[in-house]
């Protein structure tokens, strides 16, 4: 089997991404293991596409860390998204993994031939653009983020 982390050049998971269909039965579960969480509500986010289509969003995100390592805890609220499909299909739980790359399309573009495709993308300016990356063979799917200012203490930029 191959070193998918090796081949697209991968630093460590940054963050471990949860889907649940209400945001505070998640934060109650997970607050005795995680401590308090941050919540987050950016409303209605525009300029996203969601397999090849425009798609504007809007979700609830609850924040937290251990160690290095941020939980991100989401409530889908509305728009076509992979946490809407996720939730379709009876998912709950985790959904995805993070990581910071410094040149997100060079990423997408050795994740390619390993069967990985982006299925969410958003470029919010050249420097500033996060994917999800879903392989049919792995429910867990894997998010790219590039942004400037990621320098490896993920919890600093909070």
């Amino acid at each position: 089997m191959q070193d998918v982390r090796k081949a697209l050049d991968l630093p460590p998971c940054c963050q471990v991404g949860f889907v649940y269909p209400k945001l505070e039965p998640a934060i109650e579960l997970y607050r005795p293991l995680f401590g308090d969480f941050r919540i987050v509500d950016y409303g209605l986010t525009e300029g996203a596409t969601f397999r090849g289509k425009l798609a504007p969003y809007r979700l609830k995100l609850a924040i937290a860390y251990t160690g290095p390592l941020e939980i991100e805890l989401i409530e889908w609220v509305s728009g076509d998204t992979p946490h809407r499909e996720f939730l379709e299909r009876g998912g709950s739980g985790m959904h995805h993994l993070s990581f910071h790359v410094p040149d997100l399309d060079a990423v997408v573009a050795r994740a390619k031939p390993l069967g990985f495709e982006p299925i969410w993308y958003h470029a919010m300016s050249d420097e500033i653009k996060y994917t999800y990356l879903e392989r049919k063979t792995d429910p867990v799917l894997i998010e790219l983020t590039q942004r400037p200012w990621s320098g490896g203490n993920v919890q600093a930029e909070v």
